[in-house]
């Protein structure tokens, strides 16, 4: 149990840290219409 609380979470914590960074960071390379927030509200087509 020693080596999980010593090796093993504190990995597991800076690997998420680091996906959680590369997906945010992502957003940088996105066009900027691709970037913004999604619209809110109700969009019709018609066709």
């Amino acid at each position: 149990m020693a080596i999980f609380r010593q090796y093993i979470a504190p990995l597991l914590v800076v690997l998420v840290f680091l996906i959680a960074l590369v997906a945010v960071s992502a957003r940088i390379f996105l066009p900027s219409d691709m970037a913004a927030p999604a619209p809110i509200g109700l969009i019709i087509h018609n066709s």
